[in-house]
């Protein structure tokens, strides 16, 4: 047999896998079945990490079936600024828009944690690094106005890289905002509880998620307002080991519990129920 018949019968011969059956983890570089990880909420079965989670996702994850009324969905960010750089401000929103089918960082509304009703606020990391900007900050204040007006707990899960550029100063007047309106909360005494997934860093860490009543973190997630390299270049010390990580803030006091996504829903439902919810 000649050596090209011999390369075309090995081609032939080639099992074809399609696309998408399976993914590798990125902390234990272990091989899972795709669906898998999708039934398991984007958590490695074989080492527990914690992948990324689109927000529509969370929402299946900590709300009963069928619960969720979006409020707000009409917002959508606009470019005050005329923002320029490698790419426009509105090419980056399109772009996000896309990839998330989302209008912003944010999906804000009301549903049910085991038939108790609660105002829901979810970042998507996806959408522009989960960053804060006008509409951002103004669906959650007029979700935590929507909470006082029904009286409902205030739950928010954060996964975000912080103020958003492209809106300069605008944006940075975000976090006086969501600080004034999770204040609200806190003067009505309704229960706010915050889940920061990784990451959840400046911005966004400095405003809101970190004003709450009780705060769960994701397993090994990164939580803090600046860099480490950022921190020890001011400050000319080295930090500790494992720093900024949701374990070593347990440890400190910064974070209240830490909790897989498997045991959400329960442990926010408990807490509600302790709230007298």
């Amino acid at each position: 047999m000649s050596e090209p018949a011999l390369s075309k019968k090995v081609e032939k011969s080639k099992v074809v896998v399609p696309e998408g059956l399976w993914t590798k983890c990125v902390s234990c570089r272990q091989i899972i079945y795709e669906k898998e990880l999708i039934r398991n909420y984007q958590v490695c079965p074989k080492c527990g990490h914690h992948h990324y989670l689109p927000a529509i996702s969370r929402i299946e994850l900590l709300l009963d079936d069928a619960s969720f009324k979006e409020i707000n969905s009409d917002l959508k960010s606009g470019d005050p600024l005329n923002f320029k750089a490698s790419k426009s401000y509105k090419m980056s929103l399109k772009e996000a828009g896309f990839a998330t089918a989302l209008n912003e960082a944010i999906i804000t509304g009301e549903g049910k944690i085991d038939g108790k009703k609660v105002c829901l606020s979810v970042m998507d990391f996806k959408f522009i690094g989960g960053s804060m900007g006008s509409v951002v900050g103004e669906k959650v204040a007029r979700a935590a106005d929507f909470a006082i007006n029904k009286k409902l707990p205030f739950i928010v899960v954060c996964a975000s890289g912080g103020a958003r550029m492209q809106e300069g100063m605008l944006s940075l007047m975000q976090m006086a905002k969501t600080s004034m309106a999770v204040g609200k909360i806190h003067e009505n005494k309704l229960p706010f509880i915050s889940i920061m997934a990784h990451p959840t860093t400046g911005g966004v860490l400095a405003s809101f998620p970190s004003l709450a009543d009780i705060i769960i973190a994701e397993p090994k997630a990164l939580i803090g307002f600046t860099g480490a390299r950022v921190i020890e270049r001011t400050i000319k010390e080295r930090l500790p080991d494992g720093f900024q990580t949701a374990e070593f803030l347990l440890k400190h006091g910064m974070v209240d519990l830490i909790a897989s996504r498997a045991e959400q829903k329960e442990i926010v439902s408990q807490l509600l129920g302790f709230m007298g919810y």
